[in-house]
């Protein structure tokens, strides 16, 4: 599908408190199945993230789970995975994450899924690499982040030259039409990233 071969999706050990969450996971899982496009994720087996797995293998789908070792049994790694990857720290799972992915979602989450979103973003602002970034806009639930973003290049803190890129969707229906269409613009060089950048992410 025009380069997008993998996806890695950012979201929530928790469920949240609006079934909606829960559900867009579910959803998207579906249409990443249902196109063959393998979810790369944290690798945890409850919240956002095993609703969004399980629905992956459930249509079919294919699943690399990506999770440091101290974290397999507080979030309960799921064993359905097709591939499961066991990183040494945060920072060894977030590289082997980026380097399996053609593009990155992020869906609700805490402050390990946003802290997630913005590293790639600031990569993405400094020039390492040029995958695409997508956030789902699930009821509203990142209007505040993309407020601050606005306020940020309104008051000049994000400067001409140096534009965050990324793209949002409403619906999950809207996220693989947009990736598609970002990475057809995309060379094959682009999308890695350099070796400075891979050394510290």
């Amino acid at each position: 599908m025009s380069g997008i071969k993998s996806i890695c999706v950012y979201c929530a050990a928790g469920p949240g408190n609006n079934p909606a969450f829960v559900e867009a996971a579910k959803s998207l899982g579906c249409v990443l199945a249902q196109n063959d496009i393998r979810l790369i994720y944290g690798g945890g087996s409850e919240g956002l993230m095993g609703a969004l797995a399980d629905s992956v293998l459930d249509h079919g789908g294919s699943v690399t789970g990506v999770i440091p070792e101290f974290l397999v049994n507080r979030e309960h790694m799921l064993v359905r995975a097709q591939e499961r990857i066991i990183t040494r720290d945060m920072h060894e799972r977030k590289r082997v994450m980026f380097e399996r992915a053609d593009a990155f979602v992020a869906l609700p989450g805490g402050v390990g899924t946003l802290e997630e979103l913005v590293e790639q973003m600031t990569w993405a602002q400094l020039g390492r690499h040029k995958k695409p970034i997508l956030v789902l806009n699930t009821a509203r639930f990142w209007d505040p982040l993309l407020l601050l973003l606005e306020q940020m290049e309104k008051l000049e803190f994000i400067r001409a030259g140096l534009s965050v890129d990324y793209l949002v969707a409403e619906r999950v229906e809207e996220i693989l039409p947009k990736l598609v269409a970002a990475a057809r613009k995309i060379s094959d060089v682009e999308k890695e990233m350099t070796p400075v950048a891979a050394e510290q992410l």
